[in-house]
């Protein structure tokens, strides 16, 4: 086998507005032309447009319903130039670090990670847990 890259990933969320404006306003991702599918749902071009996040609308799938940012359990990542302006991008869209773990806008912050690069870590409004991987510390 031949593999040469991850395609994309699959989140399943309760709200496709709610989610639409959340990967449109804060991550700032482009929309992309979807195909009709069984489901409702937005397809995501990530960096360079050779990986996508995919997002399906199910009731009846696994959610997050009632979890908080867990960096250890099912998450996808997105790999960021800088640690200090995904940071501030952050915070001018109102995340903080310093506000309660069951917080929509918390932020878990890792600048000295033991996995040898900076990380940042937050959910969406369906409590999917997203990383910034984080090229430079800066």
């Amino acid at each position: 086998m031949d593999t040469l890259y991850i395609h994309h990933v699959l989140i399943v969320v309760d709200d496709l507005e709610r989610t639409r404006q959340f990967y449109t306003g804060v991550l700032e991702l482009q929309e992309l032309r979807r195909p009709n599918f069984e489901y409702p749902g937005i397809w995501y071009k990530v960096g360079d447009g050779q990986q996508e996040i995919h997002i399906n609308v199910r009731s009846d799938a696994t959610l997050r319903r009632d979890k908080w940012i867990d960096r250890n359990d099912i998450h996808f990542a997105l790999r960021v130039k800088s640690y200090r302006d995904t940071l501030a991008s952050l915070r001018g869209k109102g995340f903080r670090d310093d506000v309660p773990d069951n917080d929509l806008q918390k932020m878990q912050l890792r600048p000295n990670s033991p996995a040898g690069y900076p990380q940042i870590y937050i959910i969406d409004p369906d409590r999917n847990t997203i990383e910034f991987h984080c090229a430079n510390l800066d």
